[in-house]
């Protein structure tokens, strides 16, 4: 599940006229550079969630060449966060484990950051496991850092540690049913996280790469200027 519903506000001006999944790096729009990464690691089917310019975000979908089939889930009623959009996307996700991916997440991978992230998932003893980014030296991420990480991948949350290593960079796999036992209409994933964090059944890996958060006009700027010199 890719979610793209979001108003982008920290985006403007880019997203005076679009959606903040249409913002470009370095040519591509960010749900492509998300949608690319899916397919690369074999995903075949993607929902995606639209509120903001939902129409123009679906004719540019509908108009890819290549990676997974899209399906759509429509938000354009209620714009429901992370966790009542994987909620309300339940019906069209299946029985099997899912990606769930933001689309402001842009990296440059060293080694096989999505492969090691579905090498590590447990059904039987996770509830999400999460690709973590180090945080020194990403760009476009503000704050202290999410998370401390075990030996054995167990994720605790920085809690009132002045900073934590690690950030969560936008990328998970969970059941499709974890978001059911959220309220009705919008909610954040991070209260369920919270929960089974304090029960031992959320994990973590961590990027071998450099992740960008573009979530600012600034951010976008540094991340086309990341990825033209590694290019």
């Amino acid at each position: 599940m890719v979610l793209a519903a979001g108003l982008g506000t920290r985006m403007r001006p880019l997203t005076n006229d679009r959606p903040k999944a249409l913002v470009e790096v370095q040519g591509r729009a960010l749900i492509d550079h998300v949608l690319d990464r899916l397919a690369d690691a074999g995903v075949t089917e993607a929902v995606v969630n639209v509120h903001w310019f939902a129409e123009r975000l679906e004719q540019h979908l509908a108009a890819r060449g290549r990676g997974p089939q899209i399906v759509i889930s429509d938000e354009r009623a209620e714009l429901l966060e992370t966790g009542g959009g994987l909620k309300k996307a339940r019906p069209l996700l299946g029985d099997d484990p899912v990606f769930v991916a933001n689309i402001d997440s842009v990296w440059i991978d060293r080694g096989d950051a999505l492969g090691d992230l579905v090498r590590l998932w447990d059904p039987e003893t996770m509830d999400a496991a999460l690709l973590l980014a180090r945080r020194e030296g990403s760009i476009g991420f503000e704050g202290g850092g999410d998370f401390f990480l075990a030996d054995d991948g167990r994720l605790t949350f920085r809690g009132d540690a002045p900073s934590a290593p690690f950030a969560y960079m936008g990328v998970h796999i969970t059941r499709p049913g974890y978001a059911d036992q959220g309220p009705d209409g919008a909610f954040s994933l991070s209260p369920l996280w919270r929960r089974s964090a304090a029960e031992g059944r959320l994990f973590g890996c961590v990027l071998d790469g450099d992740w960008m958060h573009v979530g600012d006009p600034q951010a976008r700027d540094e991340a086309e200027a990341k990825l033209a010199g590694a290019a």
